[in-house]
């Protein structure tokens, strides 16, 4: 199973609170006044890396394991979702067209799917990704 959830290190800044960064995904550096704030930073640095990634049809890097006072961090839910759709038609070597004649819509709508920056429904990316032959599968774990 794919996750994509990626280990980040939380470093004290000298101005106070911490600097985020991740061996990963080298483009995600923020910051935040205490664990909790910078690990919800961190969580939305993610998704405008993710976000770079899919408007540039980039790979996704696979994600390390959590080494000793690393954090474990995603990106918002519906980006994961459409993360997953991204690497379920690279997988399935399938166009935005063809993905689009399957699911009986005009390719603007695959678009949007996989626009980072629009509000798409859940269950319209999970009937996607189920039409490439995957499941799309969300989680709850303890923080």
């Amino acid at each position: 199973m794919e996750r994509f959830e990626y280990a980040v290190t939380l470093t004290p800044a000298e101005e106070g609170g911490f600097v985020v960064t991740c061996r990963d995904l080298p483009q995600l550096v923020t910051q935040g006044e205490d664990v909790a704030d910078a690990l919800a930073e961190a969580s939305d640095a993610m998704d405008e890396v993710f976000a770079a990634y899919m408007q540039g049809k980039l790979d996704f890097p696979a994600s390390s394991k959590a080494r000793r006072g690393e954090h474990l961090v995603a990106p918002p839910a519906v980006t994961v979702a459409k993360a997953a759709l991204c690497v379920a038609m690279k997988e399935a070597h399938i166009t935005n067209v063809q993905l689009a004649r399957q699911l009986g819509v005009d390719e603007k709508e695959v678009r949007r799917l996989l626009d980072p920056h629009y509000a798409s429904k859940l269950p319209r990316i999970a009937q996607a990704v189920a039409m490439l032959g995957k499941r799309l599968v969300i989680g709850l774990e303890a923080a």
